[in-house]
């Protein structure tokens, strides 16, 4: 099977997993709110934190401790509250967002090489996808590890490329965040924006990508 987007034949599409493939950003909040009181430290609504993910968890922690308590030793207090919370409740609220499991079966059936490249830490990546898309074969499902360098730098994108045997005009990468949308830019691959996740469409814009969908069914027309 080939997909075509424009002139350009595809053979790989890249997800990001937080707000583009599975909404997690209750329990994301839950547990970073579960830390944070555990230190006595202000907590936070859930919707506010959608502007705090997206770089990884110890930036989550950053962005979430009060001015003047933004050091690396507290990052690292509230990341071990966090963690003793979330890697037991991380699939309480966390859904797949409507239409994605069909998406993923259709790209599945077309033969496709289907991937996951995250800034969430690799053990909860690796259980939020087999928990709930253990149905699909993916040639890649990439978290952050510590010896690795976060998105937007384009490595985790090179080497799930390297993985699935494809060039870079091959690949589609699909996000949800700036982040994203400069990962791609910065790999070389061609772009979607998705605007169902935790962030507004002007940040997608600013990295200028190929395309930007508002709904699960428009990436299935895209290709």
């Amino acid at each position: 099977m080939h997909v075509f987007i424009g002139k350009e034949m595809k053979r790989l599409v890249i997800f990001d997993l937080d707000g583009t493939v599975l909404n997690t950003i209750a329990d994301l909040g839950n547990s970073t709110n579960y830390a944070l009181a555990k230190l006595g430290y202000p907590t936070y609504d859930i919707p506010s934190y959608r502007f705090r993910v997206g770089n990884g968890i110890n930036k989550l922690f950053e962005r979430s401790l009060p001015e003047g308590e933004k050091t690396e030793v507290n990052v690292m207090r509230v990341r071990k509250w966090f963690l003793e919370h979330y890697d037991v409740h991380c699939t309480d609220e966390t859904r797949p967002y409507p239409g994605i499991p069909e998406l993923l079966h259709y790209l599945q059936d077309k033969r496709m090489a289907i991937a996951i490249a995250s800034n969430k830490y690799q053990k909860a990546t690796s259980k939020l996808i087999n928990h709930f898309y253990g149905d699909i074969h993916f040639t890649a499902v990439m978290g952050q590890l510590d010896e690795k360098k976060k998105k937007p730098n384009p490595a985790v994108v090179y080497e799930i490329m390297e993985m699935a045997r494809v060039y870079r005009d091959e690949v589609l990468y699909i996000g949800d965040s700036g982040v994203d949308m400069e990962t791609a830019l910065n790999a070389g691959v061609t772009s979607c924006g998705v605007t169902w996740g935790f962030r507004p469409v002007n940040e997608l814009q600013v990295f200028h990508p190929d395309f930007i969908v508002n709904k699960v069914s428009e990436i299935k027309e895209l290709i």
